[in-house]
């Protein structure tokens, strides 16, 4: 199992030659190197003075140092701080000044290489410009994906554990579940059980994806889709994942409201038959990315619903939602040992039926290992 401190050290040792300065604000990145876990992210940015310069400064042979601004600490000190060297900006203090004097402690050159996360701000950037006119950046997150791409066992547990949390709730939510349910109702109820289970939050924006011959898909405008009855017949699509130590799960399962129709059940077995083609697939050391992406593929397709079948396979997922790479064509990716994909073939037919399912598959050299297997069944709400 792999410690933070030896991430750090690899990472460190990765830098060496590449970048002379990272800076990785409070996010994913961080969240890998030191367990300094990040927060649900607010609609409305909330701002602290000095709030660009929340994050760690790391180069090659030198401990990290963490600035945080004063509310930060006082309204939230995040954990995994400990042995790091903590440096706090009160609201009336200089944040150029401070960071002035971490460039000076490290010693840069006059044309340093800077890193920094894919997702940082902006702000961030643009002082870092005005501090080292002949700054050239490059992206932090790309050196640390040579890591993040093979996860460890520790991490696999830990993803195996959010995928635990997320079917417990899932299970909660379908013991709930009534015709005539709205759905804001749904979404509600899934976002309020994963809580319940034990996640911080969503990993990502629950979604419904339903259909129905009086029920149109509906993508993008939630305020639109949140009042719209559930009532029969209807395909209900769920799509989302829970929060556990940092880690993101991404899970799918297929509801009918009604009695299924011949089709519906048709289709929800082809979805299955489709996820158990990509598991089966996804052998390390054996396959690409692509690869795995036909071999499910190909059965929607000889069934002839390949065009409703509108997305990738899946895409990686660990610390973020969505990593590369992707199960899709054109990605030429070799799929390793330790790699962790989603597998989530669907049928999406406007005005008729539609079936889902997802989850997290770990790369080994025999085929895939899920994660989560429950609710193999169509799941039929009378």
């Amino acid at each position: 199992m792999a410690s933070y401190q030896d991430r750090m050290t690899r990472f460190q040792t990765l830098i060496e030659g590449r970048a002379d300065l990272v800076f990785f604000p409070i996010g994913t990145d961080l969240d890998y190197l030191t367990g300094i876990h990040r927060d649900i992210p607010n609609y409305g940015r909330n701002l602290h003075p000095g709030n660009w310069l929340e994050g760690a400064w790391l180069a090659p042979g030198r401990a990290p140092i963490l600035t945080l601004p004063r509310m930060t600490v006082e309204f939230g000190t995040p954990e995994g701080l400990d042995g790091l060297d903590v440096r706090v900006l009160g609201d009336w203090d200089d944040p150029v000044e401070m960071v002035k004097g971490i460039l000076a402690e490290i010693g840069l050159p006059d044309a340093p290489r800077i890193a920094t996360s894919d997702d940082a701000e902006a702000e961030s950037l643009m002082e870092l410009q005005t501090l080292c006119p002949g700054a050239r950046f490059v992206s932090g997150t790309a050196i640390l994906r040579e890591l993040r791409v093979i996860k460890d066992d520790d991490e696999i547990e830990k993803l195996r554990e959010a995928g635990a949390i997320t079917e417990q709730a899932f299970a909660a939510v379908v013991g709930n579940l009534k015709i005539g349910m709205t759905e804001l109702d749904v979404s509600s109820e899934v976002d309020y059980q994963m809580k319940r289970h034990g996640s911080l939050g969503p990993s990502f924006t629950t979604s419904l994806y339903n259909t129905g011959p009086n029920h149109p898909l509906c993508f993008g405008n939630k305020l639109e889709s949140w009042p719209r009855k559930l009532t029969p017949p209807v395909s209900v699509l769920f799509d989302f994942g829970a929060v556990h130590d940092g880690m993101c799960y991404d899970f799918g399962r297929t509801v009918c409201f009604g009695a299924p129709s011949d089709e519906q059940v048709l289709v929800h077995k082809l979805i299955m038959d489709s996820q158990r083609a990509g598991i089966e697939a996804l052998k390390a050391g054996a396959v690409t990315c692509e690869a795995v992406d036909k071999a499910a593929r190909d059965v929607l397709e000889d069934a002839g619903y390949g065009p409703a079948f509108r997305h990738r396979l899946g895409h990686a997922i660990g610390w973020d939602v969505h990593e590369p790479p992707f199960l899709t064509k054109g990605d030429t990716t070799e799929v390793r040992e330790g790699m962790i994909f989603t597998i989530e073939p669907s049928i999406f037919q406007d005005g008729g039926v539609s079936a889902r399912v997802e989850d997290c598959i770990v790369a080994r050299p025999g085929g895939g290992e899920a994660l989560t297997s429950g609710f193999q069944d169509l799941i039929v709400i009378e």
